[in-house]
C-alpha cells in the first residue's frame, strides 16, 4: 500500500513539493516586501512624492507568489506518476 511506487508515494510527494514551492515563494515575497517596505516608509517620509513609485515597488514582489502557484499547478498537474 504505502511501498516504493505505489500511487499513495507519487501523489505525496507532488503535494509535498507543490506545498514547499508555495512556501519558498511566499517567503520570499514578504521578505522582499518587508524591505521594500521599511524603506520606502523612510523615502515617503523625505519626499511625499515619490509615494506612487514605492506603492508600485511594493505590488510588485506579489509576481513571485503568483509565479510559485503556477509552479506548484504545474507540479500537481503535469508530472506523471509510475503507472501500475
Amino acid at each position: 500500500m504505502f511501498g516504493a511506487g505505489s500511487v499513495f508515494t507519487v501523489v505525496a510527494w507532488k503535494a509535498i513539493c507543490a506545498a514547499i514551492t508555495i512556501i519558498g515563494a511566499a517567503w520570499a515575497t514578504a521578505y522582499a516586501q518587508a524591505r521594500i517596505g521599511s524603506a520606502g516608509a523612510g523615502a515617503v517620509a523625505e519626499k511625499p512624492e515619490v509615494a506612487g513609485m514605492i506603492i508600485a515597488l511594493e505590488a510588485l514582489p506579489e509576481l513571485i507568489v503568483i509565479m510559485g502557484f503556477v509552479v506548484a499547478a504545474m507540479i500537481i498537474t503535469t508530472l506523471k506518476g509510475e503507472e501500475h
